[in-house]
């Protein structure tokens, strides 16, 4: 578009008709702030259909706009940590018209994807890991000679993660061309900011302070003798005449310069505060504040409940974003049952009391529920303490964040056989959401672990007992672990048990599997009617009974949705010395990328249909 019909700053202009994100940097902020409110629409339609995060999205719209008036992408290089909050990021560099297919199979991703577009910096989809990727980036682009700029924005969920604080460390070691956005989008902590925070950003902002701040600088160092002396002090000093020279904030400590609060939703102010940021040639801190869910009032009214979505109708505005109906609702309402009997037992989460069901224990024993927030090794080294303690920590998570607690499970609860319950929430399949969030290393990984037991029930029934069973009858670290969503099964209930199910020896060709899967197996084995069927419960340690049972089978056929490298299938068949037969394992290898559930159970070979395909060619050869 010509610059002169832009620049007519009160016209409207529409997403559609700019050139992006170039054009960007044309616009008036009266043009920007139509933009904005298009942009809302935009988000709200699409994730309404297509489900996703909102509200984070919601809060980032000025904020990402600025940063793409005041940097020039993708030659600055701009991260996004986690990256459930850049949306409108994607949408202002290229991806508008393929927007309305966001988390869509083979459409684009609901997070940060180098290998989608240049323009997102660094792959993100788990939190924290944003700055010392940053580190990284910024030292090979000045090794190159490349004196861009390195943008992350992090969000301050996210600063709760100790790697955020090692890159921190780290960054502000350096003299490289990094600048950090803090986006603080907790509203009751902006609120306890109030007339301090404005004040300090009116101050921050502006020339004069750093300038100041280095004019106190010069001069001590041009005083004969003690001038560099009295510099350093204090610098290093912890005493009030630090603050009242140098201003000092936690950040500054770390190296950093350090700018605002920032009204991140005032396009005019977060412009010119990023302005400022970037005429530095070190490390820069900007502090933003936003709020979740801007623009939508469900959302700001309750951000926590529309962070992660599925469909809804805007129309009732969505009533049904925290469902009674799922593995993990059932998981916290049982949880609540046996703790009111039981006063040693503790519930732990690492920032999702929504997502993992413990909204309920938080409501009923809020003494003994602990939010340690996006810190999942904390969460892990914590429960060790609480279970040295006497108590019975249970600690709900996602399987593909509880990933980054391997060591403390190994090394602070296995060695000592620490007593602990982990909810394993996500297992498997989670659709949409694609590589990032897929829950299908956690038995791969956790099998390698001693003094370790792991459940995977296959409904709600099966669930509760688990429940019951890693709390009470089992040593050590025990592990349930269940999938997203709800309990869709058919198959009879009857046979939930805590152990195993086996239908006996009457064919040649045995079926293995466990979890969610085994009603597809289950109607896949009647429908072909030609083999037996056995049903792990516990799936781990792999007992003397299983391994007697499939080595009677000239044919068995194992089906796990899980990685099959290191699964429970090839456990067994590790453990089978007298096995003469046959034998196929049908799981998954490599990443999964994001579709329904149902179309990647069919790709890897775990629906109905593919199991009666796969029985078949192993039955007729």
């Amino acid at each position: 578009m010509a610059n002169n019909e832009i620049n007519n700053s009160k016209r409207h202009i529409k997403l559609s008709e700019l050139n992006l994100p170039k054009d960007l940097k044309n616009l008036s902020f009266f043009q920007c702030n139509e933009l904005c409110r298009e942009i809302r629409r935009l988000l709200i339609k699409n994730v309404s259909k297509n489900g996703g995060h909102l509200s984070s999205n919601l809060g980032t719209v000025e904020l990402s706009l600025a940063i793409h008036r005041v940097f020039e992408s993708p030659k600055d290089k701009i991260i996004w940590d986690v990256g459930h909050q850049s949306y409108t990021h994607k949408i202002l560099t290229g991806r508008l018209d393929k927007f309305s297919t966001l988390r869509k199979e083979n459409g684009i991703s609901g997070f940060p994807k180098p290998s989608e577009s240049i323009h997102d910096g660094f792959i993100s989809g788990h939190s924290s890991n944003s700055i010392s990727a940053a580190c990284g980036i910024a030292r090979g682009m000045k090794l190159k000679g490349d004196n861009h700029h390195t943008v992350v924005v992090i969000g301050d969920g996210a600063f709760t993660g100790g790697l955020a604080y090692e890159g921190l460390n780290n960054a502000g070691k350096s003299n490289d061309n990094i600048i950090v956005i803090l986006n603080h989008n907790d509203m009751s902590i902006s609120k306890n900011v109030g007339a301090l925070a404005k004040y300090l950003s009116t101050i921050r902002s502006k020339p004069e302070y750093l300038d100041t701040k280095k004019a106190v600088g010069r001069i001590l160092d041009i005083v004969p003798a003690v001038g560099e002396p009295i510099k350093k002090a204090i610098v290093t000093s912890k005493t009030a005449l630090k603050g009242a020279l140098y201003h000092s904030t936690m950040f500054e400590d770390f190296g950093f310069i350090y700018l605002g609060p920032v009204d991140g939703h005032n396009i005019e102010e977060t412009q010119r505060i990023l302005e400022r940021a970037k005429s530095f040639d070190q490390p820069v801190l900007v502090h933003v504040n936003t709020v979740k869910g801007k623009g939508y009032s469900p959302a700001e009214r309750n951000p926590g409940a529309f962070h992660g979505v599925s469909s809804f109708e805007l129309s009732v505005n969505n009533p049904e974003v925290i469902s009674d109906d799922s593995y993990s609702a059932v998981f916290g309402k049982q949880l609540v049952k046996f703790a009111e009997s039981d006063s040693k037992i503790c519930a732990l989460t690492a920032a999702m009391k929504y997502g993992t069901g413990l909204q309920y224990f938080a409501k009923k024993f809020p003494k003994r529920f602990f939010d340690v927030g996006i810190a999942e090794q904390h969460a892990v080294t914590f429960s060790a303490g609480l279970a040295s303690e006497g108590m019975l920590p249970v600690f709900a998570v996602y399987s593909s964040f509880l990933q980054r607690a391997y060591d403390q499970i190994l090394h602070d609860n296995s060695i000592d056989s620490k007593h602990i319950v982990i909810g394993v929430d996500r297992a498997g399949f989670v659709g949409e959401d694609g590589e990032t969030h897929q829950g299908l290393f956690d038995v791969s990984f956790l099998t390698t672990i001693p003094n370790i037991t792991i459940f995977s029930p296959s409904c709600y029934e099966e669930l509760s007992h688990c429940l019951v069973t890693a709390l009470y009858d089992t040593d050590g670290i025990a592990v349930v672990r269940y999938p997203r969503g709800n309990d869709k099964s058919e198959f009879d209930k009857s046979v939930a048990t805590s152990e195993y199910y086996y239908t006996g020896k009457a064919n040649s060709t045995l079926v293995v599997t466990y979890g969610r899967i085994y009603d597809n197996a289950v109607k896949a084995t009647d429908i072909t009617g030609k083999c037996d069927l056995l049903k792990l419960t516990k799936i781990f340690p792999v007992s003397d009974k299983i391994t007697k049972i499939v080595e009677n089978y000239e044919n068995v056929i194992f089906f796990e949705e899980g990685i099959k490298n290191g699964g429970v299938s090839e456990h067994i068949v590790s453990s089978m010395s007298n096995f003469r037969g046959n034998y196929k394992i049908v799981a998954v290898e490599g990443f999964v990328k994001q579709a329904s559930v149902n179309r990647q159970l069919e790709l890897f070979g775990l629906s109905t249909e593919k199991m009666i395909e796969t029985i078949n060619g192993v039955i007729n050869g």
